[in-house]
């Protein structure tokens, strides 16, 4: 019943990931969008789009913090393994339990972000602070509160299931076939010349 339970979890985490994530993409598109009609809008009308710089800073914060738990459920994070993969061909199992620690830790981190922002959110819906200059463009604050909360706080989950269920897709790199075929290739012809 327990791993049932944990694999449903498992599944409603990565289902969750990849919905903010597509919401993430959706972001980066609109963000195309605004950017192309401002530059259209400067050069052909001599008017630029107002609220353009106020619009990128939001959407950067939210294409990191929505994609970001895809990410970590991809493996796709940046981090540096290469001691780890050496190691994987010595010592597998020390190196599973390294990935474990990694991510036991990634997931605190990833849960106080969560845990700091959270809070952030709750006050800027309250108050309802906004950025940006006040009679051209303004946004409030509480988005990028929540996205932030929301983003890190599912990474963290996920982090988190890899550690309970310690899967940890990690692959060692490897050069595909048509390169390892031409070095081969390569030795062959100095061998026999």
């Amino acid at each position: 019943m327990l791993k049932s339970a944990l694999t449903g979890l498992v599944r409603v985490a990565n289902i969750c990931a990849i919905t903010a994530n597509a919401a993430g993409t959706l972001t980066v598109l609109a963000l195309v969008v605004v950017l192309n009609v401002d530059v259209i809008a400067r050069g052909v009308f001599n008017a630029p789009l107002k609220g353009t710089y106020e619009l990128v800073q939001l959407s950067v914060v939210f294409i990191v913090f929505l994609q970001l738990a895809d990410v970590v459920r991809a493996d796709r994070l940046t981090r540096s393994d290469g001691f780890l993969l050496v190691l994987q061909a010595r010592r597998p199992k020390l190196t599973a339990n390294l990935r474990r620690i990694i991510n036991a830790v990634s997931a605190v981190f990833m849960a106080l972000i969560a845990y700091i922002m959270f809070p952030e959110f709750i006050k800027m819906w309250n108050t309802q602070d906004f950025f940006g200059v006040p009679g051209v463009f303004t946004a409030p604050w509480w988005p990028i509160k929540l996205i932030i909360a929301f983003g890190s706080g599912l990474a963290s989950i996920i982090f988190a299931l890899k550690v309970i269920t310690g899967q940890d897709r990690q692959k060692l790199a490897r050069i595909p076939k048509y390169e390892q075929s031409s070095c081969v290739d390569e030795k062959t012809k100095g061998a026999n010349t």
